[in-house]
């Protein structure tokens, strides 16, 4: 069952952490959260005791990366009281989205996030421990492949690096996976923008498209058709490439119309080589609309909902896109992330061609 991240004896350092998720769920300019984030780890870096004798000689302030307003957040902590600025924040919350609870209360995971390896604002450590707040059993890390250089892709020695991490993350975890993963460029052929070599090495490969959104239909349905087909692709991720409304991220458009191809051809593919259709939630794709998630539905394909979070606060996206899947009729063992992650593994393992 899935549940919201909670402070545990006003901790000052969790209720920084709690900030900083709740202003990233409500896409808060990311300059903002990160002075939150900035104070918590500050914070967290302190011996037991520091914080409070701080507080008590009036020189908590003095440290880096705590200012006036996360200070105060930090003192109200140690008085015992629930911040001011997070008691706003809880006051105002509201659902992102009705309908799709049955799918949400169903979801293990996450298959699609990132970090501050490629495009993502956090450590790894800081996604991984929010998606065991928010009740997940397993998340996997997909930061972006090297052709994509505006998100900082990861080359093959980078990734080779992350996989050591990704594993040492996932020991600290215990009761919880942290699954290797990447989102990795489908090309203009076709291929994908990594080794097979690594490819093979990862848990799981959402495959999308992040170039030449424009092509015509018969370039960008062979295109996305090639990839389907490549034995290491699992997930085919935010097939159109649209975006519908501003997003967080400085630079996204603020609009973009959805890529022309042949979707009964792609959707029939996904279903033929079991890979599964990604149902991504991010407020500013919300991606496949949703008569192609019926179409991808009646085609026989399965689905993966996933947030694309590029902040820990963005995990709780998740629910838009299970009211969708609620809307067209999305039955829950179609989900992938609603498997355990025994079966979800042994998919992604065997699933192609099946």
């Amino acid at each position: 069952m899935a549940r919201r991240p909670t402070i545990s004896g006003m901790d000052p350092v969790a209720a920084l952490r709690r900030i900083a998720f709740l202003l990233e769920r409500g896409q808060s300019p990311t300059y903002r959260v990160k002075a939150f984030r900035t104070a918590a780890t500050a914070l967290a870096r302190l011996p037991d005791g520091e914080i409070e004798k701080r507080v008590a000689a009036g020189t908590l302030t003095n440290l880096a990366g705590i200012g006036p307003k996360t200070g105060a957040v930090a003192e109200q902590s140690i008085a015992g009281r629930v911040p001011d600025y997070l008691a706003d924040l809880e006051k105002d919350l509201q659902p992102l989205a009705v309908g799709g609870e049955d799918i949400r209360a169903a979801l293990r995971g996450d298959l699609h996030t990132h970090s501050e390896w490629s495009d993502g604002g956090s450590p790894i450590e800081e996604m991984a421990i929010t998606a065991v707040e928010i009740g997940h059993e397993y998340m996997v890390l997909t930061d972006h492949s090297p052709r994509l250089t505006v998100a900082n892709g990861l080359t093959v020695e980078r990734l080779q690096k992350q996989l050591a991490v990704i594993e040492a993350v996932d020991r600290a975890l215990p009761g919880f996976r942290l699954l290797s993963g990447i989102e990795v460029d489908i090309n203009e052929d076709g291929t994908l923008d990594q080794t097979d070599e690594m490819l093979g090495r990862l848990d799981v490969v959402v495959a999308s498209v992040h170039s030449k959104l424009r092509s015509g239909s018969r370039e960008m349905t062979a295109r996305m058709l090639a990839a389907v087909r490549n034995p290491h692709t699992d997930v085919l991720g935010h097939c159109t490439g649209r975006m519908v409304a501003a997003g967080p991220t400085r630079g996204r458009p603020t609009n973009r119309p959805e890529s022309t191809f042949d979707a009964q051809m792609v959707f029939d593919a996904c279903a033929e080589h079991g890979v599964a259709v990604e149902i991504n939630s991010r407020p500013e794709r919300l991606d496949p609309p949703k008569r192609l998630i019926d179409m991808a539905l009646r085609a026989g394909c399965r689905f993966s909902i996933d947030t694309d979070a590029h902040a820990p606060g963005q995990l709780d996206w998740q629910m838009l896109g299970c009211a969708r899947a609620a809307q067209v009729g999305v039955p829950i063992d179609r989900i992938v992330n609603t498997w355990p992650v025994e079966r979800l593994l042994e998919w992604t393992a065997t699933h192609h061609g099946a």
